[in-house]
């Protein structure tokens, strides 16, 4: 498994190219994604979104067109791609696949699981592959994502929190901004942003 992360605009969103036996997933194809992801592949077969915010998933329409491949993404943020809720100008998507909330897919051998973690967004997840957590904007290297903005809410994510305090694996982590890090590295953090939410 080889993974390629490339950050995309103005808030440097992390872009992410999983390729695994030569086919390629890709996570979270922000502003301006479509020339590098196009680079770098040669077998796509599935985009992924973590959630449902511009910055994540700008360029779901252009890439799904032009690879002609699915974009898989949580039902219940599934509105932020068609409608352009924050009015900034991005070409809507619409998602091929509404994912479940903890749902497990299989793309030609390859096992990938969407763990629902609300608190962000109504859907925000974090996408399991081979013991790699491609997290979105839940868990960040010593810190958790903002649930002030509209759709968020404290109380999910503090749910979300709480459940993923369960795992006892020391799981890799790759955000949506900034830099990797692994579960047990953050339990401390998480547990300290119990008492704020």
């Amino acid at each position: 498994m080889e993974i390629l992360k490339q950050p995309m605009g103005d808030y440097q969103t992390n872009c992410y190219i999983i390729i695994i036996d030569n086919k390629e997933l890709i996570i979270d194809p922000g502003v301006n994604a479509t020339a590098w992801v196009k680079y770098h592949v040669k077998n796509p077969i599935a985009i992924l979104n973590t959630h449902g915010h511009f910055d994540h998933v700008w360029s779901n329409k252009e890439l799904s067109d032009d690879l002609n491949i699915k974009i898989y993404c949580p039902k219940d943020d599934n509105f932020m791609l068609e409608k352009d809720p924050y009015a900034l100008g991005m070409t809507p998507s619409c998602a091929d696949v509404l994912v479940e909330p903890d749902q497990e897919f299989e793309f030609e051998g390859i096992k990938v699981k969407f763990h629902h973690f609300p608190g962000h967004t109504p859907g925000c997840s974090a996408i399991e592959i081979e013991d790699n957590l491609f997290s979105g904007d839940f868990i960040f290297n010593n810190t958790i994502g903002r649930c002030d903005f509209p759709f968020s809410s404290p109380q999910d994510m503090k749910k979300s929190i709480n459940k993923i305090l369960e795992w006892d694996r020391n799981i890799r982590i790759h955000p949506g901004h900034g830099p990797k890090t692994t579960l047990f590295q953050e339990k401390d953090s998480l547990k300290t942003w119990l008492n704020y939410l």
